[in-house]
């Protein structure tokens, strides 16, 4: 039947008795799924996380620019890693630096969630924030 149709015998379910086939366009059936997926695909969306950096000496104005820069990322959907890299002398004043790292925290409102808290790697502090769902 297929010959004659001029199509192609596709087999559905080899597992059932007796299994089950289906007369198709092989090409137009693979051309379709295809289609279908990148659409699928266009609609996804990209979580990137995006960087911001602080300095322990930083100003009140560098401050709340970062701040409003940092909000604007997470009302777009991506996930933000803040960093502050401590220079030496710095290094001694880890406390200063983790109450910089939690003001930023808290001054980003109710709806983010920390996904890390902050971690020190050596002479980096970081955290990596998200918005609540």
């Amino acid at each position: 039947m297929a010959w004659e149709r001029e199509v192609d015998l596709v087999e559905v379910s080899p597992e059932a008795n007796p299994p089950v086939c289906k007369l198709i366009d092989f090409g137009k059936y693979k051309y379709h799924k295809e289609k279908e997926e990148r659409k699928q695909k266009a609609k996804q969306k990209k979580v990137e996380i995006k960087g911001i950096r602080l300095t322990l000496k930083i100003g009140k104005h560098d401050f709340e620019v970062k701040l409003n820069r940092a909000k604007k990322f997470l009302e777009q959907g991506h996930k933000i890693k803040v960093e502050m890299l401590l220079r030496g002398r710095e290094r001694a004043h880890l406390d200063l630096a983790n109450e910089i790292m939690v003001n930023f925290q808290n001054d980003l409102g109710e709806g983010i969630v920390v996904e890390q808290p902050i971690i020190r790697q050596g002479g980096k502090l970081s955290t990596l924030i998200a918005k609540r769902n």
